[in-house]
């Protein structure tokens, strides 16, 4: 992953429960790097690690954790950097969801050598959709739904995410349920 992920979790917790939490989650994963080139491809591991040794540090779940860097990721890394790709992703919670699977297209113009997941929406309907989600990667499950749930945030809007089902042989396709 792109070390802009890194950083990230990085900054959440530097954010929300301080310098010192970070340098015992960093020490705890063994990682030596002490600063996370954001263009800079890293091992998926590292990440894997971080958010391991983050949800051990803190004494929440690895679950708890994804969601929180999900919603972190949308209100905090994605405004920052890449606010133009997210204010043209739609104007209100319905449209951005829709338009979801064309997202990553603009992204991939920055990142070169991103694997981005991909996104299926279906069962569009007034008050909610579904979105499938495809990606290379596991044990992002949690992630995806903090995702949604920042972006219900981004848009003022309260939302409710129903993991409906997760595959996780070879490329995985989870099923969302979004209500709102």
């Amino acid at each position: 992953m792109y070390g802009i992920v890194n950083k990230a979790i990085q900054e959440l917790i530097e954010t929300q429960y301080g310098i010192n939490t970070w340098e015992k989650v960093r020490n705890n994963a063994r990682i030596e790097d002490e600063i996370f080139l954001s263009n800079q491809v890293y091992d998926d591991t590292v990440t894997f690690t971080l958010a391991t040794s983050a949800a051990m540090v803190l004494s929440i779940s690895l679950e708890s954790f994804l969601i929180a860097l999900g919603e972190y990721w949308i209100l905090e890394t994605g405004q920052r950097h890449y606010n133009h790709y997210m204010i043209a992703g739609g104007a209100n919670l319905k449209e951005f969801l829709i338009n979801l699977p064309h997202f990553h297209t603009r992204i991939k113009l920055i990142y070169n050598e991103l694997r981005p997941p991909e996104f299926e929406i279906s069962d569009i309907k007034e008050n909610s959709l579904r979105i499938h989600y495809f990606s290379t990667r596991t044990g992002l499950t949690q992630f995806v739904v903090g995702l949604l749930y920042g972006v219900g945030k981004m848009f003022n809007q309260e939302i409710k995410v129903m993991v409906e089902s997760v595959e996780q042989d070879g490329n995985i396709h989870d099923v969302f349920l979004i209500n709102w």
